[in-house]
């Protein structure tokens, strides 16, 4: 099953030649989710093909511009294009606000649902459970109210051994109970454990999504042991007292952290635009975390 995220963009509060502001897209199993949506997204999605009418579900961490000023020209596409259905939209309650005054103003009537799922940055909290995953909020240190997103994917059913099933002749009927992990017995009473007929599914995979904040632990607990973490990493660690001066995470720290919570992998992004080339960043973080990889917008993480 797939899980991997694609960059869509990697910078700090303002863009540069080459980066643009915070966004990302999840894909679980072929359903699309929208993580953080700066001003641009919609230029780059159809730069690197991924189709705005898949997404059901967008994520905002918290209000500061660069990761969501590009949602209303979204939503308002969207809607040009003929969306119907539903889209779900994860959020600080004060969006909604910001959303509907907007559409008041512009006399825009938006044909399709919009339901909101308001984030309380005080407490971690599901905010979806669907057949594929379980997503949590993250409640992070900012400037402002922010909560990152931690993907849980769900335990798949157990996969069936073919030529097993085939040679016992086990009715079709009967591969779902199979794949629940129930044992089979033949009309003859012989009884043919679960484990002789099927295997076990992989192992279930996570992504955390931990957007601005400032270096502390509070945060580590729900992101032990993730398989792939993505961390702000806005300066080098020479720029430490700017870091918290304006709670963010210098590299050294972001790699600290996923050695911290024992990740697998580690994404940095959100880069400050003073810094033109990000090797220095990137170096940085490995010291304290080797493998790690630079956000890059168009590149494509997978799990």
């Amino acid at each position: 099953m797939k899980f991997e995220v694609t960059i869509l963009g990697s910078s700090s509060a303002t863009p540069i030649f080459n980066r643009n502001p915070t966004a990302q897209a999840l894909n679980v199993n072929e359903r699309l989710y929208l993580i953080d949506c700066g001003e641009g997204t919609q230029q780059q999605m159809l730069r690197f093909d991924v189709k705005a009418s898949r997404i059901d579900h967008i994520f905002i961490s918290h209000l500061h511009g660069d990761h969501y000023l590009g949602l209303i020209g979204l939503l308002s596409s969207l809607n040009l294009n003929g969306r119907t259905k539903a889209l779900y939209l994860f959020c600080p309650p004060q969006l909604k606000d910001i959303i509907e005054l907007n559409f008041q103003y512009s006399e825009s009537h938006i044909n399709y649902p919009i339901e909101y799922v308001f984030t309380d940055p005080s407490a971690p909290a599901v905010l979806l459970d669907n057949q594929d995953v379980i997503v949590e909020s993250i409640p992070l240190s900012h400037r402002i109210a922010c909560t990152g997103f931690i993907f849980k994917e769900k335990k798949r059913l157990r996969k069936l051994i073919k030529e097993k099933v085939e040679q016992l002749n086990i009715p079709v009927e009967y591969y779902s109970k199979l794949k629940k992990g129930e044992n089979y017995t033949d009309l003859k009473g012989k009884t043919y454990y679960n484990q002789e007929l099927t295997t076990d599914s992989d192992r279930p995979r996570s992504y955390a999504y931990c957007s601005d904040t400032i270096y502390n632990e509070s945060y580590f607990e729900q992101i032990a042991g993730t398989d792939m973490l993505y961390h702000e990493a806005t300066f080098l660690h020479n720029m430490l007292n700017r870091a918290k001066e304006t709670f963010h995470t210098t590299a050294l720290q972001a790699g600290e952290v996923a050695q911290k919570v024992n990740a697998q992998k580690l994404i940095i992004g959100h880069f400050s635009a003073r810094y033109k080339t990000l090797n220095e960043l990137l170096d940085e973080a490995r010291t304290a975390f080797p493998e790690t990889d630079l956000a890059i917008e168009g590149k494509t993480f997978g799990i």
